[in-house]
């Protein structure tokens, strides 16, 4: 009987973390696209314009990184949550003349792999606590990241978003690391 009762127990747990995780996911993912239709529509404005206070992207991108082929990822938030996650947030787009599939986008390790193309081989680096922290994933293996990433044309842009564990909360920077791209320091907020 206990046996019993400690498997529906787990399975419990593990859908509920399944449930969390699919919301912040979400969550993330639609915050993404607000921020990025914000700092879209300041770029286009004068010089002489007021910043949005509440947006908080007067200064613009926190990131910029340079990948192969002419992709370009611009991040624009890294916000830790209360749940424990952090996540991160910006633009994908295709600076280069040619349509590009960003495959290598999700590194190569075989559960990833498995899951089509995402951005699951990113990684965020500690320095001052020395930890590394991979993109989260659900109880089947699937990252925690924008998914089903399609080929981008010349000059398409897309809002991506990955999931994190949060680092501690005395860590303000993290290195972030992508697959095919410079590593840039970033800001945590939250």
């Amino acid at each position: 009987m206990s046996i019993r009762f400690t498997t529906t127990a787990r399975r419990g747990m593990a859908a509920a973390a399944v449930a969390v995780s699919l919301a912040l996911g979400m969550a993330g993912c639609s915050s993404g696209d607000d921020k990025g239709g914000d700092m879209s529509a300041s770029a286009s404005k004068d010089s002489g314009s007021t910043p949005d206070a509440q947006t908080g992207e007067s200064e613009g991108p926190l990131a910029e990184l340079k990948g192969q082929e002419g992709l370009l990822l611009q991040i624009t938030a890294a916000e830790r949550d209360s749940g424990g996650f952090l996540t991160v947030s910006g633009d994908l787009k295709n600076d280069g003349s040619e349509k590009i599939v960003p495959a290598a986008l999700r590194g190569d390790e075989t559960e990833i792999i498995k899951h089509g193309r995402t951005l699951g081989g990113a990684t965020l680096v500690d320095a001052k606590e020395k930890k590394r922290y991979y993109v989260l994933r659900d109880t089947e293996g699937r990252p925690l990241t924008t998914s089903d990433l399609h080929s981008l044309k010349s000059g398409e842009s897309i809002p991506v978003f990955m999931q994190f564990p949060a680092p501690p909360v005395s860590t303000t920077e993290v290195t972030f690391q992508l697959p095919t791209f410079a590593a840039a320091t970033i800001k945590i907020s939250g």
